[in-house]
């Protein structure tokens, strides 16, 4: 017979803290405390596995669950001398969501279940106090009727400010028995009015419909939000925990309290919490009575003049304090505490490990390591990577009041506020004059780079997590909202409409690239700081990886960056970038315009020295540490002129005919470029491009070598390459000018080519590309997008619809798709190494910097990882928590 219910109370319990999978954190945790011996009210979990067979039998229970539960109420009724439903000696009880991972707030919780009519009676002449059993009569109808029976919370706060107004009190203390016991009456009169049904007065109706509750809690929308934002499995379900209730309600010599063993804002190590004298849990979290501060140091800091639980009850409190030491040491962890005291007597309802901000978890962290409470690995792996984000952007001030206007996707963490613009040359006009942009733009090309650096943030309507617009904002450590969806953007007009309300060039907006959120007008920002604990546990981090850290880097201002965040050197350097700005576009857009190649290699001759700048630069900032620069990679026609204004404008530029600059742009056009003339094709259609880039690139070597004194050698890669015969092709032209600059210069110089693994007939056939290849950088964007055979720009408007089904449990353009790309990423490394065993493997797509692709990098043997330079600090961490065998919750 399976058991679906563990019961805890009276120093024993069936389960323990390892059993968080079967009986949830709360029921684990619960049953951990009642072993070691601290006061617990008795009580019962019933499992996980009972929520999944709920779920999976069509909202049925197990067969044996209600024997298991009369079984366990028994229990309880034995160690409190009461019994469940009596009407002489009630047992009430609380009923509380549980999952493995906590979920503050997302699922439902009864409490005083079992008053009714009868038993309400009894608990007033038990505690010789009827305002208090009357009070607690009206609570739990207010919450089963709002939990259980689906009736809004706010019917009932209508009935009780009506009646407070009536009678001319303020607060809910001021309400006597008798007058309570009135507004019960109007409270069953509304039930029986709404539902048509009256309010349950056997407690074990109650009971079950409580239970039910909180299984069905599990999918609740908000509890699905909260679960898609941290990645929680929906087949974890989620326990139900019933406890024998303990009241803090009971008078002046009650009282409930939530705490933390430390800061969870700072760190530091200092009790930190807050408690109400005569109060149920829900009135600390509810704001209806301002809590009062645990401590006294806290007390005066705040300069409250209401008694901290230090001097009211202070043999309480030092009891308090002696729990929460024994319980962070017992845990190894900062632990978030739940507390009742009914009439002077202290009861623990919850530990679990705190919720903390990042620069609070390194500093708990830090200093745990030095206490010699856990190791620096262990510390290594408390630091969640995803969290290091908070520490590197500006972020919105949690206080501060939020106009939301519209929601897009997170694509690049951070908040920015500026004045919206709508395109990239006013941005930068607009740089230059000192005022602060936020670019609008329904989607950006590369021609929009200018005016993505010069704007504090980027928000478009369209595209996804690793469109053009968040990969670019991620690389320059931009805030970027994309994908918002509801946002009308008109150019002409330059106008953006949502919501009924219309914004104009100029106005005021906010976007907080780290939640998605697009505000109306300036919001109070946090500058981001990094500590001394984050510079420990980054040493730390990097003793324990293997891998190394690169970034990707195509401008001076990224390369250090990246390099002070501790970039290993360049994974992938876009040279594409590089052609859009000043007069590097004009020399472009004039080799695509002509008509031979001599013509061609004229103009590439202007962007020669352009390029040479370049790389001398990024070979200097990164003096010796591999630089990897990626061949021109897009197809030619996103260097034109898209529209018929700017067809005259850059024609008048060149001194061209317009109708021969709009017949080479129709020329050029193609139906899918993803797929087209771009990568190595360009290279094999036009070789003096290839070839003025492998000078510039080699030149530049010399150059930085001869300033820095370092040895420079540049991996030069092919990008695109589906068959060995392009690569061979491509990389005769690379080594014939290298053997040319060599003899030109006298100066020997070392080189790699490798190309790009982005096509699935590039990963099958690795074996035969390594012959040629010298190292591979497997670009998972691309190589993402033509194994699933969809665009990571347009694929947004569906693939959440995916995750919601459960077709898909990641966007895989966020995180790698391990079974199907990241088989052929395994298929690539070991053909590749079986052919050149020292071949140098790497990853430069997105998911160079998303921690559970990294883990991937670590178990398949790649040598790094590369990534946005903002999110190098991430990438160090999440390659030591791979290295150290952390498992991904």
């Amino acid at each position: 017979m399976t058991k679906w219910v563990y019961t805890f109370g009276d120093g024993a319990a069936e389960g323990s803290a390892s059993d968080k999978a079967l009986l949830g954190g709360k029921g684990a945790n619960l049953a951990e405390m009642c072993a070691l011996g601290l006061p617990v009210p008795p009580g019962f979990t019933i499992t996980t596995e009972a929520c999944n067979h709920f779920y999976a039998n069509g909202r049925q229970y197990p067969g044996e669950l209600g024997a298991q539960v009369e079984a366990a109420l028994d229990h309880i009724g034995k160690l409190t001398g009461r019994r469940f439903g009596h009407p002489d000696n009630a047992l009430l009880v609380s009923v509380r969501s549980g999952a493995r991972a906590s979920m503050p707030g997302m699922m439902d919780t009864v409490l005083n279940l079992g008053l009714n009519d009868e038993t309400v009676a009894t608990l007033a002449a038990e505690s010789g106090d009827e305002r208090f059993a009357w009070d607690s009569y009206r609570r739990f109808i207010q919450m089963y009727c709002n939990v259980v029976m689906g009736l809004d919370h706010e019917v009932f706060e209508e009935i009780l400010e009506d009646e407070k107004a009536r009678l001319g009190a303020e607060l809910d203390t001021e309400i006597t028995a008798q007058q309570w016991k009135h507004i019960i009456f109007r409270y069953k009169e509304k039930v029986q009015e709404e539902l048509e049904v009256p309010f349950p007065q056997d407690p074990q109706e109650q009971l079950w419909g409580a239970i039910g509750a909180v299984f069905s809690s599990w999918m609740n929308h908000r509890a699905i939000t909260y679960r898609r934002l941290h990645d929680i499995p929906e087949a974890w379900g989620t326990a139900v925990n019933v406890q024998a209730m303990v009241f803090g309600n009971m008078g002046e010599t009650s009282a409930t309290g939530v705490a933390f063993t430390r800061n969870p804002s700072t760190g530091e190590k200092r009790l930190y919490g807050e408690f109400l004298v005569n109060a149920q849990g829900e009135d600390v979290v509810a704001g209806i009575r301002t809590p009062q501060d645990i401590t006294e140091e806290a007390r005066i800091a705040a300069g409250s003049d209401k008694p901290s639980l230090e001097k009211l009850m202070p043999g309480l409190f030092a009891e308090f304090v002696g729990i929460a030491g024994r319980l962070e040491a017992h845990y190894r962890d900062m632990q978030d505490l739940e507390f009742t005291i009914e009439r002077g007597k202290l009861w623990m309802l919850q530990t679990r490990n705190g919720k903390r901000t990042a620069k609070a978890a390194l500093k708990i962290a830090v200093e745990m390591a030095a206490e010699g409470l856990i190791s620096r690995e262990e510390a290594v792996n408390r630091i969640d990577p995803a969290s290091l984000d908070q520490l590197l952007h500006p972020t919105i001030d949690p206080g501060a009041n939020r106009d939301v206007i519209a929601m897009g996707l997170p694509a690049s963490p951070g908040a920015a506020t500026g004045e919206i613009v709508f395109n990239s040359d006013e941005a930068e006009e607009m740089r230059s004059v000192g005022r602060r942009v936020i670019l609008v733009r329904i989607e950006t090309s590369p021609e929009d780079i200018h005016g993505m650096h010069a704007a504090e943030g980027i928000l478009t309507s369209r595209g996804g997590m690793t469109s053009h617009a968040a990969v670019v904002a991620r690389g320059m450590g931009k805030p970027c909202v994309s994908g918002a969806g509801m946002l009308r953007i008109d150019y002409r007009s330059e106008t953006l409409v949502v919501m009924g309300q219309t914004f104009s060039k100029g106005d005021i907006i906010t976007i907080d690239g780290s939640s998605g959120q697009v505000l109306k007008g300036t919001v109070p920002m946090l500058q981001p700081e990094l500590s001394g604990d984050f510079a420990s546990i980054m040493q730390w981090a990097d003793a324990a990886r293997r891998m190394k850290v690169r970034t990707n880097a195509e401008t001076p201002a990224d390369a250090r960056m990246a390099r002070s965040f501790g970039a290993e050197g360049i994974g992938l350097c876009r040279t594409e970038h590089m052609f859009f700005e000043g007069d590097r576009i004009v020399s472009m857009r004039e080799m695509i315009l002509a008509n031979t190649e001599n013509d061609r290699r004229a103009a590439l001759d202007k962007l020669l020295p352009m390029q040479r700048d370049d790389f001398v630069e990024l070979f200097e900032i990164m003096a010796g540490l591999p630089v990897t620069i990626r061949l021109l990679d897009p197809p030619l026609h996103e260097f034109l002129p898209k529209n018929e204004d700017e067809i005259a404008e850059v024609a008048a530029g060149l001194g061209v005919d317009p109708e021969v600059l709009r017949m080479r742009t129709d020329a050029l056009h193609e139906f899918n470029p993803m797929l087209g003339h771009r990568g190595c094709r360009l290279a094999i259609s036009y070789p003096e491009i290839a070839e003025m880039q492998a000078r510039a690139i080699f030149e530049a070597a010399i150059e930085a070598g001869r300033k820095t004194g370092a040895h420079v050698v540049p991996e030069v890669m092919v990008p695109l390459v589906g068959l060995v015969k392009e690569l061979d092709f491509v990389k005769a032209r690379i080594d014939q000018v290298a053997a040319d600059v060599m003899a030109e210069t006298g100066t020997k110089f070392d080189y790699l080519v490798g190309t790009m693994i982005e096509l699935p007939r590039a990963a099958i056939r690795a074996h035969a590309i390594a012959q040629t290849a010298e190292f591979f950088s497997f670009g998972t964007n691309d190589l993402t997008q033509t194994t699933f055979g969809i665009s990571r720009d347009d694929a947004a408007s569906f693939l959440e619809t995916y995750r919601q089904k459960g077709i898909i449990e990641q966007d895989p353009f966020v995180s790698l798709d391990i079974d199907g790309v990241g088989e052929l990423v395994k298929i690539a490394t070991d053909k590749g190494r079986a052919t050149r065993p020292d071949i140098k493997l790497g990853i430069c797509g997105e998911h160079g910097g998303d921690p559970a692709s990294i883990h991937f990098c670590e178990r398949t043997g790649l040598d790094y990882v590369s990534c946005s330079p903002f999110r190098v600090p991430i990438a160090r961490l999440a390659a030591a928590q791979a290295a150290l065998g952390k498992k991904l919750d």
